[in-house]
């Protein structure tokens, strides 16, 4: 079965102020979302599959679905609060969604058991990431591990000068292979270069912008849906009574459990390409002088999808 495109595009984007995901950031209408689209599409993905909130499905069909058609089939699935393991209940005042892993564990039906990559609906990853994950997942399948892979990009291109970020920091080993992943909830850009938090901003510890980090851009078999059933279970058990308000359930750290059970490798794929992304409201002129300047260069038509 042919790779399928998975977007995770259920966030209200509450640091950045609304629904970053169908914000233009050019003179042709075109969001973030349609660069990665049309870089799938050329690398070979025909299908799209967005996990949205169920409340936003008409707007995205108007943004993204009427604009796309006739040449990606789109598809959409619903991350839900109720939509949780047996037996579970949702707590009271709960409005966040669950988390990345619980995303992407929500496309399980639109899926259908084929090889999928996973991208974040509001970042730039850049003509040669979606080339390289496609043929990853065109050429792998599970054996006696599951076999995934992930695109890693360099710490120091992936912060914001408006306010912190949360990053999965990852190391590899000499064979290319993922060997570890450490959510950081809380990095800002610094002098030196980058710096990380774990008690809310009270004290930060350096880290080198050279560090390899997550940006959920994911390579996986179906296996790894069954893995997250589990994993939310254990979620809704263990974690989630600590706070469950905000609690979440992080699909970077789910594979890193993967990977400390021996269950699954990942290759860990480098970008050359340099990433961006609109966190904040603040991010926005910064990503609309990138998007003119790949025009401007030829990496994108000034129209999209004009046939």
């Amino acid at each position: 079965m042919k790779p399928i495109l998975v977007i995770m595009a259920a966030g209200m984007g509450s640091r950045y102020g609304g629904l970053k995901q169908i914000d233009p950031v050019d003179e042709e209408g075109d969001k973030i979302i349609d660069f990665s689209l049309y870089d799938a599409r050329r690398a070979g993905f025909e299908k799209a599959v967005f996990i949205i909130k169920k409340e936003n499905e008409e707007i995205f069909r108007e943004c993204i679905s009427a604009r796309v058609e006739g040449f990606m089939e789109v598809e959409y699935a619903y991350q839900q609060l109720d939509d949780i393991p047996q037996g579970f209940t949702v707590p009271e005042g709960r409005v966040k969604p669950w988390g990345t892993a619980h995303a992407v564990y929500a496309a399980r039906n639109a899926v259908k058991g084929a090889p999928f990559a996973v991208i974040n609906a509001d970042d730039y990853y850049g003509v040669e990431a979606f080339a390289k994950l496609y043929d990853f997942l065109s050429t792998h399948e599970d054996d006696e591990k599951y076999r995934y892979a992930m695109v890693g990009y360099r710490l120091g291109n992936t912060l914001t000068e408006n306010g912190s970020v949360s990053r999965g920091c990852c190391s590899s080993n000499e064979e290319g292979y993922l060997t570890d992943i450490v959510e950081r909830t809380k990095i800002i850009k610094t002098e030196d270069g980058a710096a990380f938090s774990e008690d809310g901003g009270e004290t930060f510890t350096p880290i080198s912008p050279d560090t390899i980090v997550s940006m959920n851009l994911w390579g996986f078999t179906p296996s790894i849906l069954k893995e997250l059933e589990g994993a939310l279970e254990g979620f809704f058990r263990e974690k989630l009574p600590t706070n469950p308000e905000k609690a979440e359930c992080y699909l970077p750290m789910e594979v890193d459990r993967l990977l400390k059970e021996g269950k699954a490798t990942v290759n860990v794929l480098s970008s050359s390409d340099k990433w961006f992304g609109v966190t904040y409201k603040e991010d926005k002129p910064y990503v609309e002088a990138s998007i003119r300047a790949l025009k401007e260069k030829g990496v994108y038509p000034k129209n999209l999808w004009k046939s």
